[in-house]
């Protein structure tokens, strides 16, 4: 049996944290904002697992107003989702991941990224597609005043 997911999360950037995308901090003058490490790419992954398994959103598995996970890493959040019995009868066959963000570049940590989320996964490193695109200075992302991340994702039920 196989399940597909799609998952979506947005955070707005500020000069006072890290910037943080699958794992690897992105050396850049502003970071993105939220409750835990912010991790925006991440995020979206996690909404595309538990959304294909119909069990809501990364919220109702770690809600904002929880101070347990205050500046927690996003990496660690997908481990406990993986190993929730809901999940863990499922892998991931392979995703396809897409962060939206003027700047900076992403390119140089496009690998990185990748490793890092098929590591947590256990899954080869090509099924994990990590992309980059702008939005040539429209909306939100291009006056960078945020990014966004936009994932799907398939599974199938060992």
């Amino acid at each position: 049996m196989f399940r597909i997911g799609h998952g979506y999360d947005v955070h707005r950037l500020t000069p006072d944290r890290d910037l943080i995308l699958c794992g690897v901090r992105i050396p850049h003058a502003t970071g993105l904002l939220g409750h835990s490490d912010a991790d925006v790419a991440t995020h979206a992954l996690i909404d595309a697992i538990i959304g294909a398994l119909a069990l809501g959103d990364i919220g109702g598995f770690f809600p904002d107003t929880d101070p347990a996970y205050a500046g927690a890493d996003s990496l660690k959040l997908l481990r406990r989702v993986l190993t929730d019995p809901r999940v863990s009868c499922w892998h991931v066959v392979n995703l396809d991941l897409t962060i939206v963000a003027q700047r900076p570049k992403l390119l140089p940590y496009r690998l990185e990224m990748r490793r890092n989320l098929a590591t947590e996964l256990g899954v080869p490193l090509d099924a994990v597609s990590v992309k980059a695109t702008t939005t040539e200075q429209l909306g939100f992302e291009g006056r960078e005043e945020g990014i966004s991340a936009t994932c799907v994702v398939l599974l199938e039920q060992v």
